[in-house]
């Protein structure tokens, strides 16, 4: 088989940019190789690997995990079925921590559910400082570590479940809990029926994790600190409630390029600690 006898026969199945990708992955060439030399041949032992690509994308499985990568903020994470892909609405809450923490000194960041790192890793790198990620998955958290290590990012990796292993205070929290309610039919849907459902569920209505977070995260806050939590597109005037009633002031909600409010936060107010 050639590199483009195997292009031209996965576009007859796939989109052409996934029928790229998969040959690209497969065959360890460039995009200019298959363009450029579709008549060399394509390696023997990796043609087996490359049917059965195309094959489980046929099924529905993420391109994510089939090459096992994923850009996010300009920076390519390595991802597996332990971690959430992650997504350009989760940017938005980058965003929003960069805005509130000084780029001078050391602020101390905290990032609730790490999954592949992408957060953590990014804020850490965006800013030149530590951060610390907490994941109740040892097998998330195994990523996370590549990824931080192969990006050259400082990121301190804690197996926990949310605050029980934290210690110290910090004056930026951010975190991507799981927000979906259990029995939602979009678990059945699309990539996420591949994505690892603890990750992505959590109660009858999905604000399980963030109640739990806003509610505890004043002990972990040092005064005047913030916490921002990215929630499901129709969960707004909940996490709003929920800030409010944990004594969280100066709430902020923040829109994704969607134009959807998708990240939620606060202050910790004087007396709430």
């Amino acid at each position: 088989m050639k590199l483009g006898e195997a292009f031209t026969g996965a576009k007859k199945l796939l989109p052409p940019l996934e029928a790229r990708m998969l040959v690209m992955h497969a065959a360890s060439v460039t995009a200019t190789d298959i363009a450029a030399h579709p008549e060399r041949d394509f390696p023997a032992i990796r043609i087996r690997e490359f049917m059965s690509l195309v094959e489980r994308r046929l099924a529905g499985e993420p391109m994510a995990y089939l090459v096992g990568k994923r850009e996010f903020y300009g920076r390519e994470f390595r991802v597996t079925p332990a971690v959430l892909i992650p997504r350009p609405e989760t940017e938005s809450l980058v965003e929003v921590a960069l805005k509130k923490v000084s780029r001078d000194g050391t602020p101390r960041i905290l990032d609730l559910g790490a999954g592949s790192g992408c957060v953590a890793i990014t804020l850490a790198l965006e800013l030149g400082s530590e951060v610390t990620a907490v994941d109740v998955s040892p097998e998330a958290l195994a990523v996370a570590r590549d990824n931080a290590a192969r990006l050259g990012a400082h990121v301190k990796l804690i197996e926990s479940d949310w605050f029980s292993a934290v210690e110290g205070q910090f004056e930026l929290i951010v975190g991507n809990p799981p927000y979906v309610a259990e029995g939602d039919p979009h678990l059945a849907q699309g990539d996420l029926r591949f994505e690892p459902m603890t990750a992505l569920a959590c109660g009858a209505d999905g604000l399980s994790a963030i109640r739990r977070i806003v509610a505890d995260a004043p002990h972990y806050l040092a005064p005047g600190g913030w916490l921002f939590v990215e929630h499901g597109y129709d969960q707004a005037d909940a996490v709003r409630g929920l800030l409010e009633q944990s004594g969280f002031g100066a709430i902020e909600q923040h829109r994704d390029l969607a134009d959807i409010i998708r990240v939620s936060g606060g202050a910790l107010t004087a007396g709430n600690t």
